[in-house]
């Protein structure tokens, strides 16, 4: 049987929701999407958290009829006023002689990283862990540092955040609807993969989403978001400017 996916993301318009499945000879099949209003959110984030999980599964049903699949996991888009991003650096040390770089070693000084920004995430959760630019004894590596050696490896991060209670809040609502949630994702990067191609992330591009009472922006260089911005302000101010115009 072809493996299912499903991806939500709670607007403060709407509710959006895509069920895809796996093609024989490989990929993925759209066979299900719907939307529906969503209640209970203000600027992205929950304020009813019983209101926006009824808007969740109403999504959520409309989406599975059209499948024909039930759906117990998805896979869950993070935006509203509370995302932001943190710029940070870490550093570990391999050995005196000079050490091989590893993935391990990739993935340990990322989380050096993220520790020596925990004093500027009070309340906050990482989404993403970005690397912008490793470095071995101080020099900058073009690409990826495995199998190099040296006595230290660095890094620069782009660590993208979001409030904890919002992302709890998000996934409460969704497991409010009978839906496991297997992994977050940034809404900006998330529209980045539908829409912008490699050729554009590579020359730099910036992708502006204008929500409801929201315009996310992420910004790429050289394949790579080196930014990401959620402002307050959406099609709603727009449309209440021209009325009262």
């Amino acid at each position: 049987m072809a493996r299912v996916y499903a991806g939500i993301d709670i607007g403060t318009a709407h509710v959006k929701v895509v069920i895809t499945m796996e093609e024989p000879g490989g990929g993925l099949r759209v066979a299900g999407a719907a939307l529906s209003v969503s209640k209970g959110m203000r600027h992205g984030y929950i304020v009813n958290v019983s209101d926006a999980a009824k808007s969740v599964g109403e999504a959520l049903e409309r989406a599975q009829r059209a499948a024909g699949v039930r759906v117990r996991h998805a896979r869950l888009a993070i935006g509203g006023v509370g995302l932001d991003e943190l710029k940070s650096a870490g550093e570990i040390s391999l050995t005196a002689s000079g050490g091989e770089v590893t993935e391990r070693d990739m993935q340990r000084v990322i989380q050096e990283s993220e520790r020596r920004a925990s004093s500027k995430l009070v309340n906050k959760k990482v989404i993403h862990a970005i690397p912008l630019a490793f470095r071995i004894d101080g020099t900058e590596i073009l690409g990826r540092p495995v199998g190099m050696k040296g006595t230290k490896l660095s890094v620069d991060t782009l660590l993208i955040t979001a409030f904890e209670q919002h992302v709890n809040d998000l996934i409460a609502a969704v497991e409010m609807a009978h839906v496991e949630i297997d992994d977050i994702m940034a809404s900006p990067l998330a529209a980045s993969l539908a829409t912008l191609t490699k050729a554009q992330k590579i020359a730099g591009v910036v992708l502006a989403n204008i929500g409801a009472e929201t315009v996310s922006i992420v910004v790429f260089e050289n394949d790579t978001p080196i930014s990401v911005k959620v402002l307050p302000v959406g099609s709603s101010d727009i449309t209440s400017d021209l009325a009262l115009s």
